[in-house]
Parts: C-alpha cells; structure tokens; sequence
C-alpha cells in the first residue's frame, strides 16, 4: 500500500482537481465525519463531451446548455468542437488537432485550435438555457468545460432528428462526464446494426483506450480492439462489428483507458427499428434501476451482464404507478459471471408507464450493469430507444431541451416513499420558472408532464431535486411523432453532484491512501 503525507489544503486540492467532487453527503444523510453543514461548497470546474452528432444528410441537430443557480464567482460554460482522428492519427487537416496549429496555440497559451473557433451554446447566466441547431452532416464532437457560478449541474442536452433512413427518428443524448471506465450491455454486432462508440478525448494530452465485447459466451477475443489512441482534443469513432467476425445481437461493450481520460458513447442504428444513443451504464452494483418505460412500449428487451467469474441471480419486478409487479415468466433472472445474459419482456407495461427494479436473490450479492432496449409503434413504424441502469438522484438533476409538447418525467422510489420536487427554467426565449412539489409512493413510478414554465418560449430544462425519503430514480423523455413514426428518446438523471463537501480543518488528514 502507498501512502503519502498531505496538508490540509493540498488534499482538498487534489481531490477537487481529480474528481470535482470530495466526499458527497446525500440529503437526509449523516454528514461524513469530520465535515460540517458549512463546509458543503458548489463544485468550482465541470468538464463535458458531447458525441458526433449524425452521419445522414438529413439530420438535424439542437444542443441546450444550462446550469442551475447556486455557483458562486463569475466564471463560463462553453463547448468547442473535437474534429474526427484516425485511431492511431491526428485529426483530419486544420481540426484542432492539426500539428502546426496546435503549436502556435500552445505558445500563445491557449487551448489548441481554440484561439479561431467560436464557443457552442455558451451561457450568459445561470438559470437561463442556450440553444443552438445544425443540419451539418458529420457534425463533429463537441467538449468544453463550465467553471464559477456555472460548473454546478452543467448540463447539455443533444437531440437529433433523422428525417429517414437508417437510424431514422429522434437520437438524443446528455453530454458526458470524461472517465477511464464505462459499461455499455445492450449494444450490438448483428447484421441489421450499426453501432459505433465515439470516443473523445478533451484533454491536451493523447489518450489510449482498450475496448473488449462480452456475448453470451463470454469475452469475444480481438486484437483491433487493444491500444486505440484518441488524440488531444479529437473523437475516434469505432464501429463495434470489426471487433469480431461473429455477428452478436446482444453484447456488453467495456471501455477502459489505459492512459488519459475520454467520453464513450454508442450510436446504435438499426436499417428497420431507428435508432439511438445508448449511454453507460451506472457502476456495476448488486441492484439496478432503469426507470422511464413508456406505457405504450410494445417490446421491451433486458440486457444484464455480470463483470467478474461469480453468478449472478436476480428478481426481476416493475414498479408501476400502483406498485411493483412481477412479469408474467420472468420472476427471475440467472447471469454467469463473464457473460451477457437477454429477455425479452413482452407486455411488461400493460399501458402503463414505469420502471423495471432488478434486485438480487438471497444471499447474493454479485454487481451487475445492465440495459433495455425499448420499442414503441408496429410494423413499419416502429421507433427503438435505450435506458441503461442509472445512479440515484441524490441531492439535484437535470435534464435540458424539453418543449412545450412531448416532454415527460419519470419519477421512481424504491423503499421508502420520496418527496420531490420538480423546476422548469425559464425558456430560451423567455419566461420565469415555476416549481411544483410531488410524493413518490414508495417502489413505484410516477410518470408526469413538467410544469410549464410561467410564460416561457423555446427550449427549457427540467431540474428533480430529492427532498427527503427514500432514494429516487428519474428519467426524462422526448417525443415527437413524425409520417406516424412515434419517435422518442429517453435520459437518465443520475445526481449533477454540484456540491462537494469540504473536511473541517480540525480533521486529521496526514495521511492519505493513494493506491494497494
């Protein structure tokens, strides 16, 4: 085990600087020893990455940018572009990685290729969302980072409409935390789908990054996918199919960063059932929540994985409006350590929205990632979106770029009832806030429209705050039906962790655990 002697100060700094966050405290729970009411602070730095928008010509694309009130100094929030790179090159000619630019930048101190491009959706003010829309093909990857009063529960919202085509529908996905670590199940190499996961790199600094698939018989063995270098401020995407000869419905795709950090996502499209963004999966854990199934959903399919050699045995229940219920023939679940395990859940929702609870059986305890691949309409007009398990909402979330019409919330407790409340900001074009509060009944969904914000126009964001009980999951939905199309996307809402606390200065920080 290493150890290394800090001050005081220098261990709040290099935890601030590593994670953003120090030791987070949950409302209603005891306060980590040692830190006071007082010392909880807002986050002072975010970073985020938004994927490559869309390859179809016929695309377009909106990004809303927002930050809560709360922060504190002055500060910024803005996105710049991340052009597209070879796996093991630079970025295509005068991206941001171009080497001769990059130099000159560096020497005037700034970041490389930033001094010509202009900020995307940049605030002005907290509490008030940003938009900006493209209809640019091959649109790049977006990353830029949120200090002061806007760092705390920055969020941006990327939402694409594809007119037809492969993929065609709504794609939307909330810009991503960088990490060295992500689970994707759900993804797929099959025949009638092309997923891609964008790998981006927002630092100044190459990245490497190793990418391994899990079917239903285990690790899928490759060599394409070890080593793949994402350069500085760069995407590198990855078509999954070419990281195996054998086409796999359902696979659980790991990314891990041997060297730097990035933002992993996978753009799932399918030539017959549209297409989406699949996010990552919340950290392995013995349960999992995926909340936000629509009522309508006419197909619903699980995909569960199980990291590591131990089994994993699961209960499997749908916290409706009313309760949780078990589905018909699917009590439970059995997952061997390695592999990937997939149901399909028909007439799981009965007309009814909610949220599917996975929870281990007696005496196990093994983690699990998992994901469902939701389907709405019949026939030819049929529409597939992804809700991977999430991480609770904690304190504070958000969700930016809901509308007037075709936003909704999931709202699911599990234990004890939650009270909550629920903030639409002002519009991008104006108007005022406006707050409601609601109780959560315990081990159900409740599925609601957002309040409207008072005289509000444009594009708005959604905030859930947790105000006591117990602990809550929560997930918003777009909808836009197009030619009968019932087009929709759904995102998560794990906690923004915008506060950190902060130790007192009488606690005992001398010595540190760096590492085994």
């Amino acid at each position: 085990m290493n150890r290394t002697t800090l001050t005081l100060i220098g261990a709040v700094t290099a935890l601030a600087a590593v994670t953003g966050v120090a030791a987070v405290a949950a409302p209603g729970d005891e306060t980590p020893a040692g830190v006071s009411a007082a010392g909880r602070k807002p986050v002072e730095r975010s970073t985020l990455v938004c994927p490559q928008a869309s390859t179809s010509d016929v695309a377009e694309t909106e990004y809303t940018a927002f930050s809560p009130k709360g922060g504190e100094g002055k500060g910024g929030a803005e996105l710049y572009p991340a052009p597209e790179a070879d796996a093991d090159g630079p970025p295509d000619e005068g991206g941001k990685g171009d080497k001769g630019k990059g130099e000159k930048d560096k020497k005037d101190g700034k970041k490389d290729g930033a001094a010509e491009e202009k900020p995307v959706v940049p605030l002005k003010a907290p509490g008030k969302p940003v938009t900006a829309t493209t209809d640019v093909a091959d649109g790049p990857a977006l990353v830029g980072s949120a200090d002061g009063r806007f760092a705390p529960g920055w969020t941006v919202q990327q939402t694409t409409q594809v007119a037809a085509g492969a993929g065609r529908g709504l794609q939307g996905s909330a810009c991503s935390v960088p990490d060295t670590d992500f689970w994707f199940p759900g993804a797929s190499t099959d025949k009638q789908r092309q997923d891609h996961v964008q790998l981006t790199n927002p630092d100044s600094t190459s990245a490497v990054v190793d990418l391994d698939l899990y079917g239903k018989d285990g690790r899928q063995r490759t060599a394409s996918g070890e080593g793949i270098t994402i350069p500085p401020h760069s995407t590198v995407p990855v078509l999954l199919s070419t990281l195996t000869t054998q086409p796999m419905t359902n696979v659980a795709l790991h990314v891990v960063s041997r060297t730097g950090r990035v933002g992993a996502q996978v753009r799932a499209v399918d030539e017959k059932l549209g297409g989406d963004w699949l996010s990552a999966a919340a950290d392995a854990n013995p349960s999992a929540v995926l909340p936000g199934i629509p009522g309508d959903a006419t197909a619903v399919r699980l995909v569960v994985f199980a990291p590591g050699e131990n089994d994993a045995d699961l209960k499997v229940r749908l916290a409706s409006p009313s309760g949780q219920i078990t589905p018909a023939g699917h009590e439970t679940l059995h997952v061997r350590g390695g592999m990937t395990a997939a149901v399909d859940l028909r007439d799981l929702t009965k007309g009814e929205a909610g949220s599917l609870v996975l929870t281990p059986s007696e005496g196990d305890a093994t983690p699990v990632v998992a994901a469902l691949r939701v389907t709405r309409g019949k026939g030819a007009k049929q529409e597939t979106a992804f809700i991977p398990s999430t991480a609770p909402v904690e304190e504070r979330a958000t969700a930016a770029g809901s509308r007037d019409k075709g936003s909704r919330l999931s709202l699911t407790a599990t234990g004890k009832s939650a009270k909550v409340r629920v903030t639409s900001s002002a519009g991008s074009d104006g108007g005022s806030p406006v707050s409601k509060t609601y109780t959560v009944k315990g081990n159900t969904t409740k599925s609601l429209v957002p309040p409207r914000p008072d005289g509000g126009k444009g594009s708005y964001a959604v905030t859930v705050e947790r105000l006591s009980g117990g602990s809550l999951y929560a997930s918003r939905m777009l909808e836009r039906e197009t030619d009968g199309v019932p087009a929709f996307t759904v995102q998560t809402l794990p906690d923004d962790r915008g506060m950190v606390s902060v130790p007192d200065s009488g606690q005992d920080l001398s010595v540190l655990t760096e590492g085994d």
